[in-house]
């Protein structure tokens, strides 16, 4: 049998975290390093690797709070990611600390630590619903975008201001406010029915990841639901990646 499918053979690259290629994350465990991955993400794997859906996570949950919805990947083999064929990337995680929304987190080291913050306790802006990320530590983290990303660079004179439904992630150490682009009753924004559209205003020195989008990630998709279902304008209220 001849087709041009079969020069999609795996990657041998060394690296734990590796791209197969743009939408498909390869990652390998050697029975001393795990990794955290989206629950429902694997896609294929090979070699012994066990698969825990309710891991002792690094991460700090605090009381309340939602968490992140991941499992555990163990063993030794090698572990494909991938969710509804969005664009992937690979972070390294330094020092300087890395604010993510936690709908864009694809898998991450379990060396790193994460901590999960709303907007709303950050800035007191009651009902926003949007949920971040605070990774910190060394490591790697793999992020999903919706089409080819812009990293905007951020300097004490040249402060970026970004769509709340846009921004995928950001450094750590940047200020950041957020205000509302307009009083509309009329506008509709993925992260709750606020009234309001919001902006977030980055200041200080670091980067700003931005996708071309601002509708609900694929990952909210339903199936079978049309164009609504597939943007996850179907899902019920409160519908995420979070569980109590």
């Amino acid at each position: 049998m001849q087709s041009p499918l079969f020069a999609h053979v795996e990657v041998q690259d060394a690296p734990p975290f590796g791209l197969q290629n743009d939408k498909l994350l390869r990652v390998v465990v050697d029975g001393h390093r795990d990794v955290l991955a989206r629950k429902g993400s694997m896609v294929a794997y090979q070699g012994q690797v066990e698969f825990d859906g309710e891991p002792h996570q690094h991460g700090h949950r605090r009381p309340g709070r939602e968490h992140l919805d991941l499992m555990r990947c163990s063993g030794n083999g090698t572990v494909f990611f991938a969710n509804l064929a969005q664009d992937v990337h690979i972070v390294d995680v330094d020092r300087d600390g890395l604010t993510v929304d936690s709908s864009y987190v694809l898998a991450l080291d379990t060396g790193l630590h994460w901590e999960v913050v709303s907007v709303d306790s950050q800035y007191g802006i009651a009902g926003t619903g949007k949920y971040n990320l605070l990774i910190t530590g060394h490591g790697q983290v793999a992020l999903m975008t919706s089409g080819k990303p812009l990293m905007m660079p951020v300097t004490p004179d040249r402060y970026v201001s970004v769509d709340s439904d846009a921004v995928v992630a950001w450094s750590t150490a940047l200020t950041v406010q957020m205000q509302a682009q307009t009083s509309s009753s009329g506008v509709w924004r993925r992260r709750g029915n606020t009234g309001e559209g919001w902006e977030l205003n980055f200041m200080g020195t670091g980067f700003a990841l931005v996708q071309p989008s601002e509708l609900l990630p694929p990952q909210n998709a339903q199936i079978g639901g049309g164009v609504r279902g597939q943007f996850g304008m179907d899902r019920p209220t409160g519908g995420s990646i979070f569980t109590n």
